[in-house]
């Protein structure tokens, strides 16, 4: 967590807000966001709910509901934003798009080497060991060119096996009009492409970005996926029905 606010904190184009959307982590993170709060000109908060599980749906709406820009970048708590993600998220977001950035993952070695000095940001850079399987196309997405950006964007509609809400950036107003995710997802899985199908079935366009908007992928043990066949359902129903808007979703925090 340090990490990232800090990766937040060295941007080209600095956020208006930073919020922690915290789901029910112990005190040592709200010990920490309140660190940086006192040293940051940027105002950031900590947004918290009981650990109940993975509810990681529920806790995103709740920290949206405090958004005051007219557009939202949201980030997960394990990705190190490049120092122009902000600033790549902005010159290429459109009325009528949302966006969703790429990832590089990071190998176990690498990012326990950047863990080692938590309060000293360093980048890793594509000719170093620790990407992901050490295969070549996994070190050239991060290299950053907006031109390559624009040039090999994808339609994400026809890519929506790539849906990962860790980096992904849309107007809050387009957000209100499908009411968020659902908080009926509990437990990892689908809470992000059920959110994204909404979108789809509002009219919106997803763009799928590489060589900009880069966030680094800490290595982290994967969470158990006991609770996918709910969560299928849910998603199935909102692919079935074209749903454009869940009921319990973000209008539970406004």
């Amino acid at each position: 967590m340090e990490l990232v606010l800090l990766s937040a904190l060295n941007q080209t184009v600095l956020p208006s807000q930073i919020i922690v959307a915290d789901d029910g982590s112990d005190d040592r993170t709200r010990q920490l966001v309140h660190r940086y709060e006192q040293i940051s000109e940027i105002p950031i908060s900590n947004v918290w709910q009981e650990d109940c599980g993975f509810r990681v749906a529920r806790i995103r709406n709740q920290a949206i509901a405090q958004v005051k820009s007219p557009y939202v970048i949201l980030v997960d708590g394990d990705i190190l934003m490049a120092p122009n993600f902000i600033e790549d998220h902005l010159k290429l977001a459109k009325v009528g798009h949302f966006i969703q950035g790429g990832r590089v993952l990071l190998n176990q070695a690498l990012t326990s080497k950047l863990l080692a000095e938590s309060n000293q940001l360093k980048y890793p850079n594509m000719f170093q060991a620790g990407f992901e399987s050490g295969r070549f196309e996994k070190r050239i997405s991060s290299f950053r060119s907006l031109l390559l950006a624009r040039w090999t964007a994808k339609d994400l509609a026809n890519n929506r096996s790539k849906v990962r809400s860790c980096n992904m950036s849309f107007y809050m107003r387009d957000v209100r009009a499908v009411n968020g995710f659902n908080n009926l997802f509990e437990g990892w899985g689908r809470e992000d492409s059920e959110f994204v199908e909404r979108l789809f079935n509002y009219g919106l366009k997803g763009q799928l970005l590489k060589f900009a908007a880069i966030g680094y992928h800490l290595y982290h043990k994967e969470e158990s996926r006991q609770a996918l066949p709910q969560n299928d359902y849910l998603f199935e129903k909102t692919k079935l029905e074209k749903l454009k808007s869940c009921a319990d979703g973000l209008s539970s925090f406004l």
